[in-house]
């Protein structure tokens, strides 16, 4: 019998995947109401006198200031801060119509994807956040007043949303975590962090294979944060990950965008490394929030726009030799399981119609 709180779309799939449940669906609407955001304290408001002054002028609203505000939340994902700035700019927009204020909006948004160009998730953020903010015509026929707030709730929701995205994955990813399992991790994953520490904190006994590599020591960081939670970890590096996969039951990665095909485009290795799972028969499942699903289609590794970091080797390295700097690669669907994601349990041919869900 047809549940009439979930969406037909989602017990549709149900039907057809046979990757998402009644209980999972649920388990994550009760998780969207578990954790608040507490925004980051405001600046000191002026002073009556201040106020009075003919002289003083209303300091302007920045959206990249508001945004380095809220990212020194340190659990606080870049792409989740640019949405709660996208949301104080419908709050301290001066517009007096819908029309300044999509302009205002879109101009906000335009700046958060110059901050940096080359992140797939915060250019994902803000264009879903302006879809999911603006998207009906029922505004145009509000007074302007009611339209705004209505905005300023909407911005508030989808903010919320996208701050308990984590702990959703994590729930719904329980059942796939097994007592006396070994689980290979690649890189340092906050969301990945919270999936394992939610199967700790449930008792379950399992041990990770975090693969170590240079330039920025992602695995030695996620060994520290496991070893915290008396998770047992070994560290591997990340060039052993064929030698090693025998004793794996499973890998978990994030991913820095997860693109129209199914595939993923997540930092550089994992694409050797879900290869090589493949050909060994190990699932490879992806932890990635709603707000990373982005309008890409890659063909191959050369279509993704540069990522570029320093490589510090350790000892000086002749002039005339080139040093491969790209910081992330593709991995095809071909090589995924799952995705574990805050909309569901999906598999990778899935991820198109969710992407035209959320964008239409």
């Amino acid at each position: 019998m047809a549940d009439p709180k979930i969406s037909a779309y989602y017990q549709t799939r149900m039907a057809h995947f046979g990757a998402v449940t009644n209980d999972w669906l649920a388990q994550a609407q009760s998780a969207s109401a578990i954790t608040t955001t507490t925004p980051p304290p405001p600046s000191s408001p002026p002073t009556a006198a201040t106020l009075s002054d003919p002289t003083y002028q209303k300091p302007s609203f920045s959206v990249i200031d508001e945004f380095n505000r809220w990212r020194k939340q340190p659990d606080l994902a870049e792409a989740v801060a640019a949405i709660r700035a996208l949301a104080a700019v419908i709050r301290s927009s001066m517009a007096t119509t819908m029309m300044q204020l999509e302009i205002e909006l879109k101009s906000a948004s335009d700046s958060l994807k110059s901050w940096d160009t080359t992140s797939i998730s915060l250019t994902a953020a803000c264009d879903l956040f302006m879809r999911y903010v603006t998207r009906t015509a029922a505004l145009e026929y509000e007074d302007f007043n009611s339209a705004k707030s209505r905005l300023i709730e909407r911005a508030d929701k989808f903010g919320e949303i996208s701050y308990t995205a984590r702990k959703v994955i994590a729930m719904l990813s329980q059942d796939f975590i097994f007592n006396g399992c070994t689980i290979l991790v690649h890189g340092f994953s906050r969301v990945v962090l919270e999936v394992l520490k939610l199967a700790a904190q449930n008792k379950k006994l399992f041990r990770v294979l975090c693969t170590e590599g240079r330039p920025d020591r992602t695995g030695l960081r996620l060994s520290n944060e496991l070893v915290k939670l008396d998770i047992p970890v070994k560290l591997v590096i990340d060039s052993a990950v064929a030698y090693t996969m025998d004793e794996v039951d499973m890998v978990f990665v994030g991913a820095d965008g997860v693109v129209e095909s199914g595939g993923i485009i997540n930092m550089m290795g994992t694409y050797q490394i879900a290869m090589v799972a493949k050909s060994m028969s190990k699932p490879v499942y992806v932890a990635a929030e709603s707000y990373k699903f982005a309008r890409l289609y890659p063909l191959d590794q050369k279509d993704l726009a540069p990522a570029l970091r320093p490589v510090d080797f350790g000892v000086p390295i002749p002039s005339k030799v080139e040093v491969e700097c790209s910081a992330r690669d593709y991995t095809p669907p071909q090589y995924l399981t799952l995705l574990f994601t805050d909309l569901g349990v999906l598999t990778p041919s899935v991820v198109s119609d969710e992407l035209i869900q959320l964008y239409l």
